[in-house]
């Protein structure tokens, strides 16, 4: 015969007491496994305010760093041991030029904005990325990050309500080079890391576990138990004048609406796109990547971001196109396509469905590449890279001028901001910082960059950017 008190029973007899912890436990058990009510408990320290409730951001990072001289920058009149083989072509726009890698995004000018003076002290990946992605102004790698991505304080900062769906989403996320971390929330918790989504979304086996149930007869057992769950807040509602057991069931309804909705697995679900449409984003990872973040923002998420590395890049996977590494321009030549494609689609896409006031999409790296070309010997064969011990051109890190893409959002478009020298060395015009690039997504976002501050591990109030201004020239008003 069991213990617990017969119907009718007064529970808070003290025959039949029940500790706190261990109502708290019956009620809550068999659910925290799903490892999201902690999330949602965490982002409920965030501010209650949510800024520019409909403006959402998604990153595309070629991890590693692009040639701007070879893509955004080119420079047709530097010395042979600068510029290239690449070919400069007109765009859609008159007086903009990209190189002949870059077809697509040279039909649709008129749809973004090219930066290219964008400059750091940042020379080692760890570095840029942390410079680039947190405005840590060390110009030294370490291990991991000692400030907030932007990522994470905007999620934050936005965090609210149950929408069924994360809030802020990695395809592939921005998050480590070889053994560094090079984004994450520090002192925010971790309840504001991204909602991760790892794989190639064009493999026809992709899945993501914990999205939703698509079988009726478990959702109906699971609503059940909820039904249940539901009988014993009630009492702990009753007990618990602090409201932490409100507050608790606040976030395990937010989790298991993730879980039961439909909304979360449709989101991700590529299977709903037209065949044509998949095809024209490209039916590879940077491709579906690119579809899965316009799906993601079209369906709530806020802020998204999608790492474009792997073996579409070559050998080394990524666009660290040292000689060493790649022939730069075999490797440049081959993952062109893929890349033109993928953003091409993505920004044509995000206008011919009426997001482009809403939804910004950025285009970069940590840094640009060496303008001079360089000539060391390959430690490897394989995609865009002679075998080891053949000598072949490189670029190397340069973080004194870079090129980033903006689209969307609003912004003016169709337009170039700040140059670099005849060289593509330095930047000659509107030299811009991380901290003005960092400024640019916050105000995108809603975001009082200049007064928000946020406490750090020892408690004290940290300005969410230490400096820098959103660039002006990309704003309308």
């Amino acid at each position: 015969m069991s213990n617990l008190p017969m119907p009718g029973k007064n529970v808070f007899s003290s025959k039949y007491k029940i500790g706190r912890r261990e109502l708290l436990r019956l009620g809550l058990g068999g659910f925290t496994s799903l490892g999201l009510p902690g999330l949602f408990n965490l982002r409920s320290l965030a501010s209650n305010s949510r800024p520019s409730e409909n403006s959402a951001i998604i990153l595309v990072w070629l991890r590693g760093g692009c040639s701007h001289l070879d893509t955004f920058d080119p420079k047709p009149d530097a010395p042979s041991e600068y510029r290239g083989p690449f070919k400069q072509i007109n765009t859609n726009v008159p007086g903009i030029h990209l190189t002949e890698l870059l077809p697509g995004l040279a039909g649709i000018a008129n749809k973004y904005t090219i930066l290219r003076s964008i400059a750091h002290t940042g020379g080692g990946h760890p570095a840029g990325s942390l410079q680039m992605l947190s405005g840590d102004p060390d110009a030294q790698d370490k291990p991991g990050p000692r400030y907030p991505d932007w990522m994470s304080i905007a999620n934050f900062l936005r965090s609210g309500g149950a929408k069924g769906i994360p809030n802020y989403v990695a395809v592939n996320p921005v998050d480590r080079y070889d053994s560094f971390t090079i984004a994450g929330s520090t002192y925010l918790g971790s309840g504001y890391d991204a909602f991760k989504i790892l794989g190639d979304p064009s493999n026809p086996n992709f899945s993501i576990p914990n999205i939703g149930l698509r079988d009726d007869g478990q959702r109906k057992r699971l609503s059940e138990r909820i039904g249940l769950r539901e009988s014993l807040a009630q009492i702990m509602k009753s007990i618990d004048r602090s409201g932490d057991a409100l507050a608790m069931d606040q976030f395990e309804r937010q989790a298991l609406d993730m879980f039961l909705s439909t909304k979360a697995q449709i989101a991700f679900d590529l299977s709903k796109e037209p065949q044509k449409l998949r095809e024209r984003y490209g039916l590879n990872s940077w491709g579906q990547q690119c579809l899965m973040a316009r799906r993601l923002v079209e369906s709530g998420v806020e802020i998204v971001t999608t790492e474009f590395d792997g073996p579409l890049c070559g050998r080394v996977a990524n666009w660290d196109d040292h000689a060493v590494n790649h022939h730069v321009f075999d490797a440049l030549k081959y993952r062109a396509p893929f890349f033109d494609q993928a953003v091409t689609a993505l920004i044509e896409d995000i206008y011919a469905r009426g997001l482009d006031k809403r939804v910004l999409v950025a285009v970069g790296g940590e840094f640009g590449r060496t303008p001079r070309i360089s000539h060391v010997a390959s430690s490897g064969g394989g995609i865009a890279s002679a075998a080891a011990g053949v000598v072949q051109p490189g670029r190397d890190h340069w973080p004194r001028a870079g090129s980033f893409l903006f689209a969307g959002g609003g912004i003016n478009t169709g337009q170039i901001i700040g140059a670099t020298d005849k060289k593509g060395e330095d930047p000659v015009s509107r030299k811009v910082s991380p901290e003005d690039f960092l400024a640019t997504i916050y105000q995108h976002l809603g975001i009082d960059y200049k007064n928000i501050t946020l406490k750090d591990f020892s408690g004290r109030p940290t300005p969410i950017i230490r400096s820098g201004e959103a660039i002006a020239e990309l704003s309308k008003t």
